[in-house]
């Protein structure tokens, strides 16, 4: 699907296949690798684009979610300093969460909890306790 969408091909399919692929891979790097590229594609989506797709859809609501799972790969591939900073732009967007029509019930929630993990993960992995990776 990749290739038939294209690199150039439109940015929120190229988001939105991006994402989707990165959770779906079982290899940490390559799995970073399309988180990468979901949080490019998105960075190109014009601002309008999602809502033609969805009515309620907003492109912005879509960053938290793409830097949380940045923020998990990077922890998981032991590289704390990007794991908190794309951690920190997680809860910087999560206020676009409030009251979106787009979020499904309780998405919000699930994103603050994973993000929560995630800190709690790293903080816990820098005081040198064992953190298993589910």
């Amino acid at each position: 699907m990749w290739a038939e969408i294209g690199a150039d091909g439109d940015p929120f399919h190229r988001c939105a296949l991006a994402h989707y692929a990165a959770d779906v891979q079982d290899d940490p790097r390559v799995e970073l690798m399309w988180d990468e590229r979901a949080l490019a594609a998105a960075d190109e989506t014009p601002a309008g684009r999602a809502a033609e797709y969805q009515a309620s859809l907003q492109v912005r609501t879509l960053y938290p979610l793409l830097h949380l799972n940045l923020a998990d790969v990077h922890r998981r591939l032991g590289d704390p300093s990007r794991a908190r900073a794309h951690a920190a732009r997680a809860r910087e967007r999560l206020p676009v969460l409030d009251g979106t029509e787009a979020s499904a019930p309780g998405h919000a929630e699930t994103v603050i909890a994973a993000l929560d993990r995630v800190e709690a993960r790293l903080s816990a992995e820098e005081d040198g306790a064992p953190v298993s990776t589910p």
